[in-house]
């Protein structure tokens, strides 16, 4: 719910597991680009599927995602998403929009915003005046951006007829271990796969074995972070 009368839907695993949605995850094209950009063996930290449906998916607000992963125990900013729409995504039914460069401002803070953790405003009115590019994302199904913890993102209300499917991969590097236990995993090893594993035959289509789904009506630990939108 994004307090203004909207809802994203979204589906959250913590382990890739072997099918389909965790070959996306575990192919080298993601997995070994991640490691490269971010400098070190990676692991994966959880994948989000987020469902704005046509004309009711709600907004997020401007974040940055390691001002909800910082209190999770993670003490370094060594962290990243692969971001894969599954539709056609541009400006009409509500693209990801980033602030090119915002990640070297390092960790702004962020206030509460009903049920989001949202960006400082002045912060965010800084970047504006010092003209960071706001760039509003056009991308085809299949596309991938990677972007950095401290990129500042946001992406309004989806009012058209066309729903905006994704794929949010979340990566920590290994060296990054989280510090406490929280409601995403630490370190375990990736085993990374050919490119081509996606299509495999021999790949499940969906094989939810030991994926570790996000129930919030039952794990209390996700409940902590309620208040933080399940990032």
């Amino acid at each position: 719910d994004d307090g203004m009368g909207r809802r994203t839907r979204m589906a959250l695993w913590n382990h890739p597991g072997r099918d389909v949605t965790g070959m996306v995850a575990r192919v080298q094209k993601v997995a070994a680009t991640m490691s490269a950009l971010l400098g070190g063996e990676v692991y994966h930290y959880h994948t989000k599927l987020m469902m704005k449906d046509a004309r009711t998916g709600g907004a997020h607000l401007w974040h940055q995602d390691f001002g909800y992963w910082s209190n999770n125990g993670c003490l370094y900013p060594d962290m990243a998403t692969c971001f894969i729409p599954l539709d056609k995504m541009d400006r009409g039914n509500a693209g990801l929009q980033v602030l090119r460069g915002s990640h070297k401002m390092g960790l702004v803070q962020h206030v509460q915003t009903g049920t989001q953790a949202e960006a400082d405003p002045q912060r965010l009115a800084w970047a504006r005046e010092a003209k960071l590019e706001h760039v509003h994302l056009e991308m085809d199904p299949g596309d991938g951006l990677f972007f950095h913890c401290l990129t500042l993102h946001t992406s309004a209300q989806n009012h058209s007829d066309r729903r905006r499917w994704c794929f949010l991969v979340a990566f920590n590097r290994a060296d990054n271990d989280p510090l406490k236990d929280h409601h995403h995993p630490g370190y375990v090893p990736l085993q990374v796969v050919p490119d081509d594993a996606i299509r495999d035959p021999k790949t499940p289509l969906v094989d939810d074995a030991g994926k570790d789904f996000m129930d919030p009506k039952d794990d209390e630990s996700v409940k902590k972070y309620e208040k933080h939108g399940f990032h």
